[in-house]
């Protein structure tokens, strides 16, 4: 979560970056904040640098045009300039939302697709949940970060869009478990879209009449437009448990259950 000043630098930078571009310009931008975004995680002096409140402004773009120009185009060059003369709370928050404006401009280059985007990002996260061999190699510590974002490309290239293909990878390249890598630039991609994520475990399949139903009901709780992924889990015998934000609605039978041996027992 970004306090103080980093929170105001995000706002600004995400102003520039939503501007109106066409679809490979969007592709072209995400894929070289990620880039620099990149470059800052693995070089943490010239982020402390770049972070330097007691260096002025103009010597910091100074520097990031000497680092980066000619290996980035200009539009992504002046993000980046005007990344470095904003006020940071902490130095690694620079690199964190160069690379969440990646993920946004990836997400615009799928277009009116966008909404597809979060749907193979959550469907790709589920297909390493059911793969113990897969989910055993992107975990493997002796892989290099490369070598999972080829094993990935390998498996979903020419099946999901390329805005996906991308993202997945830039999951893979994350620090985090890649489980929860891909569930945050899943809310960068659902913020995008000006939706919420909603993920409601059921234990049999919802017919497209309750699925309306459902959304819309979340959507006038929530005051959003509600994004559904569903998810069947038999375990839960029947009814709902809907996970939304920080929010769990659990109306499923087998948490009652649950409760009521607990009752019962105390």
């Amino acid at each position: 979560m970004l306090r103080g000043a980093s929170a105001e630098a995000r706002s600004a930078l995400t102003a520039k970056v939503s501007a109106h571009r066409t679809l490979d310009e969007n592709a072209t931008l995400g894929e070289q904040l990620l880039a620099v975004a990149g470059v800052l995680r693995a070089e943490p002096s010239l982020r402390r640098v770049f972070t330097d409140g007691s260096v002025e402004g103009k010597a910091k773009a100074g520097l990031a045009d000497n680092v980066f120009s000619g290996k980035i185009g200009d539009t992504a060059l002046d993000v980046v300039k005007e990344a470095v003369q904003q006020r940071w709370t902490a130095s690694r928050d620079l690199g964190a939302v160069l690379e969440e404006l990646g993920i946004q401009a990836l997400v615009r280059s799928a277009g009116a697709q966008g909404p597809r985007v979060s749907d193979e990002l959550f469907a790709v996260g589920r297909l390493i949940d059911a793969n113990p061999d897969l989910r055993g190699a992107l975990s493997d510590p002796a892989r290099t970060n490369a070598a999972k974002s080829g094993l990935l490309d390998s498996v979903l290239e020419g099946k999901v869009l390329p805005a996906t293909l991308r993202l997945v990878g830039q999951a893979a390249r994350s620090d985090a478990p890649i489980g929860r890598a891909l569930a945050d630039i899943q809310r960068t991609a659902a913020d995008v879209q000006d939706e919420l994520l909603a993920v409601v475990h059921t234990a049999r399949p919802l017919g497209t009449t309750e699925i309306t139903r459902l959304t819309q009901a979340l959507g006038k709780t929530y005051g959003a437009t509600v994004h559904l992924h569903v998810v069947e889990d038999p375990s839960l015998i029947g009814g709902l448990r809907v996970e939304i934000g920080d929010d769990v609605i659990d109306g499923s039978v087998s948490t009652k259950l649950d409760t009521a041996r607990r009752r019962i027992a105390g």
